[in-house]
């Protein structure tokens, strides 16, 4: 038996309460494991091992983190043996599914007052990112959300911030201010010289044309760099 799958056995084998599909019916989705609804997903498993063996062994890759699976791509959960090409689009897109039902439910006419209500709000869209990008939040008068517009995707480390773009949409959306919103994927929580640079530049930007720049956030998994708590704008 291959170490990789301790205690592997046809999944037909198993008592009916134990096998994925049937412990859902009988005892509900909340019943089941992360490896047990990704088996789910995969349908079943391969001539040596079941559906919930590779998903196991899946799970394990990432060290049983839902976050740092969202992160794979097709090619990398290919890596993992039983899951081919058809599997790991279907685990993808269960994810991203995922992913916009959260953004879904934060999508409405919400209040940002502070800081932590736009990492918040920020959340749904800017998780699992390995790719720096660049957001605006559009307000009215009461701080109210209107859009959140993702302005540019780039690279690990750094993407651009296109002035125009921010405040076409701006005015487009009749905003009254923006916040500015962009990831950092390493975690680091501190702001650079660009950052600091292109803030300062969009901010003068805002004065000229009357629509103020509230705040800019630095988004990571673990917490965020608020410009406007710093003192900085």
């Amino acid at each position: 038996m291959d170490d990789d799958y301790p205690n592997s056995r046809n999944i037909l084998s198993w008592a009916e309460e134990d096998r994925p599909r049937e412990k859902l019916l009988l005892k509900g989705r909340t019943a089941l494991s992360e490896a047990e609804l990704i088996a789910i997903l995969l349908g079943s498993g391969t001539k040596e091992h079941s559906a919930v063996d590779v998903a196991k062994t899946l799970m394990v890759s990432v060290g049983n983190n839902l976050h740092r699976l969202a992160k794979l791509s097709v090619k990398e959960l290919m890596k993992i043996k039983g899951i081919g090409e058809a599997r790991a689009i279907t685990i993808v897109a269960a994810l991203e599914l995922g992913r916009r039902r959260s953004e879904s439910e934060s999508v409405g006419r919400h209040k940002l007052s502070e800081s932590k209500q736009v990492y918040n709000h920020m959340k749904p869209y800017l998780l699992d990112k390995v790719m720096e990008e660049f957001w605006v939040i559009l307000l009215n008068r009461a701080n109210e959300v209107l859009q959140t517009h993702q302005v540019s995707i780039g690279g690990v480390a750094g993407t651009v911030a296109d002035t125009r773009m921010i405040f076409k949409l701006a005015i487009e959306n009749l905003a009254s201010s923006v916040i500015l919103v962009h990831n950092h994927p390493s975690g680091q929580l501190s702001a650079s010289n660009a950052d600091l640079n292109v803030t300062k530049q969009i901010a003068h930007a805002g004065k000229i044309i009357d629509i103020p720049v509230l705040d800019h956030v630095i988004f990571t998994e673990t917490g965020y760099y608020s410009f406007r708590d710093e003192g900085l704008l």
